[in-house]
């Protein structure tokens, strides 16, 4: 793998105060690779073979069952994805596959599992990272059976707009509506009936194109709350 990665790499949390050898042991066999859109990266049910870091791009989580599928989350640079499967030595729970043309570095489970036990700071790394992935479920879990479906896109456009809007009245939604709809578990008939009834909130639509006119009536509307929507709590 290039050396030009390794910062990269280095920049994450889970890997910052990695010892130099545990993490030139980490790199071995590791590489990169540049996959197209549409291109699925995994599949649930298999077993887990790499640990992967997004560099660039985007890859969305899904599942299926009984014919059915669903948008589990969409992930953006830098982070690693599928960390349980790799820590556990499990099938996968979920199917990925990138969004748009993406760039992975693909890291041996098999090194991950090595390092977590026998580097402490490491283990102690990776439980913070998967209970701050644990505290990530409970959160979608709240949203889910607590608010409507009207209160879920209300509170997602806040969130979108403070986080890619950089709390401009106008933005762009990160991903096509179906799956915005998949997403918050919503249909995707309901998802535009829902984008109407947030027309009296101020909500504009146009295409991707979102426009809050009274972030104020929004957000007395949707209620938002730390404990659902702090990324960072």
């Amino acid at each position: 793998m290039p050396e030009r990665y390794h910062d990269e790499i280095r920049r994450l949390p889970l890997f910052s105060d990695l010892s130099d050898e545990s993490f030139i042991s980490l790199l071995q066999g590791a590489y990169v690779q540049n996959f197209p859109p549409q291109i699925t990266l995994i599949d649930e049910g298999d077993t887990s073979d790499f640990l992967y870091i997004l560099v660039s791009g985007a890859v969305e989580m899904f599942s299926t069952w009984n014919g059915r599928e669903t948008s589990m989350d969409t992930i953006r640079p830098v982070t690693t994805f599928i960390l349980a499967a790799t820590v556990k030595d499990a099938v996968y729970l979920m199917s990925a596959r990138t969004v748009e043309k993406s760039r992975l570095i693909l890291l041996p489970s098999e090194n991950v599992r090595r390092i977590f036990e026998t580097d402490a700071t490491f283990a102690k790394c990776i439980v913070t990272e998967l209970a701050q992935g644990y505290r990530s479920i409970v959160k979608t879990s709240k949203e889910l059976k607590l608010r409507t479906s009207l209160e879920r896109l209300a509170n997602y456009l806040l969130r979108e707009q403070a986080r890619g809007g950089g709390g401009a009245a106008e933005f762009d939604l990160p991903m096509e509506k179906r799956r915005l709809a998949s997403y918050l578990g919503m249909a995707p008939e309901n998802l535009s009936r829902a984008f109407k009834a947030l027309q009296p909130y101020g909500v504009e639509v146009a295409g991707s194109r979102i426009t809050i006119n009274d972030e104020a009536d929004l957000r007395a509307f949707a209620k938002p709350s730390p404990l659902i929507d702090d990324a960072s709590i």
